[in-house]
């Protein structure tokens, strides 16, 4: 007979990875349905799950830069709206440089996750989008003096409501961006991933459970943490310098 703490592991671990490859789904959705090259041949994106409270469980593989902000952009969604300030199908977005970390044309799309009417998770996908508007085409610039010439900021909003597309929004992006078709795309494809993403985790909570799906999850936020330590412990001991240019 299998003793009942091994066979609660065994089922940890499978949910675990499976948590992992709902991640590694989003990322292969979008990049299979993105109308920008610098989605489905650069890869310029990257897609996680969080937990209800904001905390990164799962990742794959992407832009390093980009999975370090989006527990924050998830975390200020929540700030903003609270938990009963969602509602299931509703999608959020967001390029705020101050709360989500790089420039307006990394553009996080997230979307709460229900399961028996209570949010349990959000699936995150932030993406580079080739156009956002602004003073140059490509929204790059190196000679802007102020954030309002590099193109359209989206607060943290909402893109869909209730599943619905919140038509205004859509229609301010289409009308402030010069590759309306490109741009809109790659939001639909980033929007088809991240429910994805959703679905994969509402499977999970069907058949597994609510307690034990998120066992799983506090568990490999607690690996993560101890793998952490244990790599800053294996630093060695001293000052360390490191020194850049930029050209001006």
């Amino acid at each position: 007979m299998v003793r009942k703490g091994v066979t609660e592991s065994f089922t940890l671990d499978i949910i675990q990875n499976s948590l992992i490859t709902a991640a590694e789904e989003i990322f292969a959705v979008f990049g299979r349905t993105s109308k920008s090259p610098v989605i489905y041949e650069v890869l310029d994106y990257a897609c996680g799950l969080t937990d209800n409270q904001g905390r990164m469980i799962a990742q794959a593989n992407g832009v390093p830069g980009f999975l370090g902000t989006l527990d924050m952009a998830v975390v200020q969604a929540i700030k903003k709206f609270g938990l009963n300030g969602f509602h299931s199908g509703d999608i959020i977005v967001t390029n705020i440089p101050y709360t989500d970390g790089t420039h307006l044309n990394d553009v996080t799309l997230i979307m709460p996750i229900y399961y028996r009417d209570e949010i349990v998770a959000f699936s995150a996908n932030k993406g580079h989008w080739s156009e956002v508007g602004g003073m140059h085409f490509g929204s790059w610039t190196s000679d802007s003096t102020e954030i309002y010439q590099e193109g359209l900021q989206f607060p943290t909003i909402k893109l869909f409501s209730k599943a619905k597309p919140v038509q205004e929004v859509i229609d301010i992006i289409r009308a402030n961006v010069r590759t309306p078709t490109m741009t809109l795309g790659d939001m639909e494809a980033q929007a088809a991933s991240v429910r994805v993403g959703g679905r994969r985790v509402q499977e999970l909570y069907d058949k597994y459970g609510g307690r034990v799906v998120e066992n799983a999850m506090e568990r490999l936020i607690e690996q993560g943490e101890q793998l952490m330590l244990k790599r800053l412990r294996e630093l060695p001991h001293g000052t360390f310098m490191a020194e850049d240019w930029v050209d001006d």
